[in-house]
């Protein structure tokens, strides 16, 4: 069976880098969506209630893992 070595091409590097470039931005907006929910509840906590702090968490955790697999992504790709 012939191995092809795609990773050698120009075009699958250039794709390679737009991949994780677009993933650098998704991880990125991820990540800074964590961090509104999390300001959120430090600056609004006591008017919060217990329904809207449990989604907030809830929704902080969704986006900080969907940052972690963007970055994962990334460093399977190689070349990161």
């Amino acid at each position: 069976m012939n191995a092809k070595r795609h990773l050698d091409r120009p075009q699958d590097k250039i794709e390679r880098t737009l991949k994780n470039t677009h993933d650098t931005i998704d991880q990125t907006l991820h990540e800074s969506a964590a961090q509104a929910q999390r300001s959120r509840r430090e600056s609004d906590g006591d008017e919060m209630t217990t329904k809207e702090k449990i989604v907030s968490h809830a929704d902080e955790l969704r986006h900080r893992v969907d940052a972690g697999v963007d970055e994962v992504k990334k460093k399977a790709r190689g070349d990161y």
